[in-house]
């Protein structure tokens, strides 16, 4: 006779930083990132599209690192620091990134804001003055149906720009 599978989840426990907020959390081993920020922490900022890795809407930072959290697991982040969209503006105020999105209306229906957010602030922290090339190489895998991309390349050049000189002051 053949045993019947257990049918109990299978899970880890995971203590990872989140936006600077230490958190503890036991998380299906299929769970993904984007699921386990969305639905186990609330944080709605980051969006899924493709469930494919191709589109960058899900785009978060492990580690300063960008990964698609559509495909990431959550108990992969057992240990590491992840940031979201909502951890960028660190209170009231937008970030100069965020700010200058809204400067350059770059953004039209905002469902891939948070992704090209979270993609542009890893290169800024990178490079913190990129050539216009390198924005869009590094910007390459986000998709946005809407704007036309020149809004976003121009927002991170002057989103740099601004943040060279807040350093510089």
């Amino acid at each position: 006779m053949i045993p019947e599978p257990d049918s109990r989840p299978v899970t880890t426990l995971v203590v990872t930083e989140v936006n600077g907020i230490v958190v503890r959390r036991t998380v299906e081993n299929r769970q993904t990132l984007a699921g386990f920020l969305r639905d186990g922490l609330g944080l709605t900022g980051t969006k899924v599209s493709c469930d494919l890795q191709v589109c960058g809407v899900c785009s978060v930072l492990v580690d300063d690192q960008p990964v698609s959290s559509c495909t990431y697991l959550a108990a992969d982040i057992d240990g590491r620091r992840v940031r979201t969209v909502e951890g960028l503006s660190g209170g009231e105020r937008l970030s100069p990134l965020q700010q200058s999105f809204v400067d350059h209306f770059a953004l039209q229906c905002g469902f891939c804001t948070p992704g090209f957010l979270m993609m542009a602030t890893a290169l800024l922290e990178r490079n913190p003055d990129p050539t216009e090339e390198e924005v869009i190489d590094y910007l390459d895998g986000n998709i946005c149906r809407c704007t036309g991309y020149r809004t976003i390349v121009d927002a991170v050049l002057e989103a740099a720009a601004r943040m060279r000189s807040l350093t510089n002051a």
